[in-house]
């Protein structure tokens, strides 16, 4: 009976710790997930930013040349 007993208690406790496993992974697996995703919503939003900074610098840069040109022109 206690052998019987020892073993219930050895496999209660092995199904605990591989369920707290199981969940921990779980739990590993979610957060990098949400990381590589915040990351990648991070870069595509600096890139759309850093685009439109560059077009409108350039065509802050176009506007002011193309003005400058028909001021030299005759």
């Amino acid at each position: 009976m206690v052998v019987s007993t020892g073993a219930a208690v050895a496999a209660v406790v092995v199904a605990g710790v591989v369920a707290v496993v199981v969940v921990v992974v779980v739990v590993v697996v979610v957060v990098v997930v949400v990381v590589v995703v915040v990351v990648v919503v991070v870069v595509v939003v600096v890139v759309v930013v850093l685009v439109v900074v560059v077009a409108v610098v350039d065509g802050l840069v176009i506007g002011v040349v193309s003005a400058g040109v028909l001021k030299l022109m005759p």
